[in-house]
């Protein structure tokens, strides 16, 4: 049976609830649901618009990713939260796409939520394997 090992960033965003960056086991590495905080500013007001808010919030995926020495070609899933679906779903996908080599895209699903914290308009999490 493998151990659980759990990861907290000191550059990605401190928590805005009790979990861990991320989570490791058995080659899986299960990434906390990213906002659009400001790791080096985490109060200060998020960005203005889904296409800003879907940079940063890659940003901080790519800052918990490298620091487990992983990178967006690792990931097998990811879920995508919106507040506003029918408005942001067009332009989050345009940003979200510039991540990933076209033909190594991860699995995903992309789900309409009513909240999220910090009134952010997108959080997204993400399932890589380090295999």
């Amino acid at each position: 049976m493998s151990q659980i090992h759990f990861h907290m960033v000191g550059t990605a965003p401190f928590p805005v609830a009790p979990y861990s960056h991320a989570a490791e086991a058995g080659g899986w590495v299960f990434v906390t649901g990213q906002l659009p905080l400001d790791p080096a500013a985490p109060e200060a007001a998020l960005p203005a618009g889904i296409t800003a808010q879907t940079r940063r919030t890659m940003e901080n995926l790519r800052e918990v990713l490298e620091s487990l020495d992983l990178g967006f070609g690792d990931v097998a899933m990811a879920r995508v939260f919106l507040t506003r679906f029918q408005e942001d779903y067009e332009a989050m996908n345009r940003v979200y796409a510039e991540y990933f080599e076209e033909t190594r895209r991860p699995a995903r699903t992309c789900i309409g939520v009513t909240a999220l914290a910090r009134d952010a308009r997108v959080e997204i999490d993400m399932v890589a394997w380090r295999g």
